[in-house]
């Protein structure tokens, strides 16, 4: 780490994998958090932390903001990166593949459709391991979330963070992150799209733990109201393509509007993970409204990763 950076915690996960969210601390989360704005503020002073460091970047799903923010992360700091597409597993072993990686580079990244992919790689891999989204997760955009969120409103213990839409692996990482982090979540859902009932129990206990509150129903106005942030997500995500049209009427109610939208607190910001179908789960009038946040979350998840990054290969 550069000189004049304060040291992190040691990382809880044995080999610093990041597979899902509860693989850092909350201790880890905070420093991670103070790091970013640091790396944000001051990049010139990280250029050089990762020289001769190389990351793998493993994507069997297409990426705009995962994929060059990671490519970009390693770039300047110093490092670099090489990006490999299409299945894992599927040509040669998953075992095999993570082997020879970690004899190459110092790091894995990998983009999959199935958690149990990314598992599989921390397992047999000697390099840390990062999720960039699975099926059940996406850490990583929850780490800029609660960046993004810090930025705004100085602090996040006591914030309400309402979440419309799916219960996908965004709301699994933004509920599992934001509680233990003391923000109260709301998760409101069509009936037949809840969230995974393990990952709901996860949160409930670490909901317990904060003092947060844990609020899962499936009434959108319920979610919205009296909100610090609102947030969505497509209604149809990679390898649910196929359901689009029944999704667009089971999601119809759960549309963020400007109605909607005007029920969470005044100074409220919306959030979404992009890429956005406008006109489908988020209105023109509100994702480009002075109250969207989407671009600095987007912006975010760069520090971020470099914070993340920096924390595991440094």
């Amino acid at each position: 780490m550069p000189a004049g950076v304060p040291a992190g915690p040691i990382l809880k996960a044995a080999a610093g994998d990041f597979a899902s969210d509860l693989d850092l601390s909350c201790q880890e989360v905070g420093y991670l958090l103070d790091l970013a704005a640091q790396v944000k503020s001051s990049p010139a002073l990280f250029a050089d932390a990762l020289r001769g460091r190389s990351l793998s970047l493993l994507f069997e799903k297409p990426s705009l903001r995962t994929r060059l923010t990671f490519e970009l992360a390693m770039k300047q700091l110093g490092g670099d990166s090489i990006l490999n597409t299409g299945p894992i597993g599927e040509r040669e072993p998953l075992q095999d593949v993570a082997r020879n990686l970690d004899r190459w580079t110092q790091g894995i990244v990998a983009r999959v459709f199935s958690q149990a992919t990314v598992d599989g790689l921390a397992r047999w891999s000697k390099v840390p391991v990062v999720n960039a989204l699975s099926d059940l997760y996406h850490p990583c955009q929850a780490l800029a979330d609660m960046m993004t969120l810090r930025e705004h409103f100085g602090t996040l213990p006591g914030l309400n963070l309402a979440f419309v839409g799916d219960g996908n692996n965004v709301a699994h990482s933004l509920m599992l992150s934001a509680v233990r982090l003391g923000i109260n979540f709301s998760l409101a859902t069509p009936p037949g799209y809840e969230a995974n009932p393990d990952v709901v129990s996860k949160a409930a206990e670490l909901a317990t733990i904060s003092g947060a509150r844990l609020q899962i129903g499936t009434n959108p106005e319920e979610a919205a109201t009296g909100a610090t942030a609102v947030y969505t997500d497509v209604w149809a995500s990679m390898g649910t393509e196929h359901e689009a049209e029944k999704r667009r009427k089971d999601f119809h109610a759960y549309q963020v509007t400007e109605t909607l939208f005007g029920l969470a607190s005044p100074d409220a910001i919306f959030m979404h993970c992009l890429p956005a179908h406008r006109g489908e789960e988020v209105t023109d009038e509100v994702i480009e409204s002075p109250q969207s946040a989407v671009f600095d979350q987007a912006e975010n998840r760069l520090h971020t990763q470099k914070a993340l990054l920096l924390m595991l290969l440094d």
